[in-house]
């Protein structure tokens, strides 16, 4: 099997046995209508007043609603950026211990809606700022002590971006350690290897 999507945690088992909880015949429209919103940055998939029902009809305190309701996006953003097949999707779900039911309400709303959710996700412009340049340069700090002598080498990563609405270029600047540094690349071999997946 594919690495996991869901790591476990004790919020994810939190979630999972709430989500097992979760009325059967309502589910999938809950599923349904997290999709058809998934892609919309920042704007939620309910209102507030939506939500003072979603918790009537599921019976759950409004803390456990929203853990309900992250989990199913986050599952769903998981798909999406895996690009997952609904068998796989089912079978991952289940090794969460997601109720048989629950995992095959999943995999049928990503049947019908999984390849038009990717193709939103394809169009949706993330960020109104684009990057336009990169520059670098490296620093090295020296600290001495008594006892020793210090070197601390610094990479400054200079990035200009442009807002969308006006092309003046504005210059964002990061410092990282060797060690930050690393982590940072790491990341984005993953975001790399995600971007790879969707194309």
């Amino acid at each position: 099997m594919a690495s996991p999507i869901v790591p476990e945690s004790d919020s994810v088992r939190r979630a999972v046995s709430l989500l097992n909880a979760v009325d059967p015949g309502r589910f999938p429209r809950l599923l349904s209508r997290i999709l058809q919103k998934l892609h919309l940055k920042g704007e939620s998939s309910f209102s507030e007043e939506e939500e003072e029902k979603l918790q009537i009809a599921f019976s759950l305190e409004k803390q456990d609603l929203h853990l309900v309701l992250e989990m199913i996006s986050f599952i769903l953003e998981q798909a999406v950026y895996h690009n997952l097949k609904p068998a796989s999707l089912q079978q991952q779900l289940q090794s969460i211990h997601l109720d048989q039911d629950k995992a095959e309400a999943f995999a049928s709303a990503w049947a019908a809606a999984g390849q038009d959710t990717i193709e939103k996700f394809r169009q949706r412009v993330l960020t109104p700022q684009k990057l336009e340049t990169i520059g670098w340069q490296l620093n090295l700090q020296m600290a001495e002590s008594m006892q020793t002598k210090l070197k601390s080498p610094r990479a400054v990563l200079e990035l200009g971006v442009s807002n969308e609405d006006s092309k003046k270029l504005k210059k964002v600047f990061v410092e990282f350690s060797h060690q930050e540094l690393f982590e940072f690349y790491n990341k984005l071999e993953t975001i790399q290897a995600q971007l790879d997946s969707l194309t």
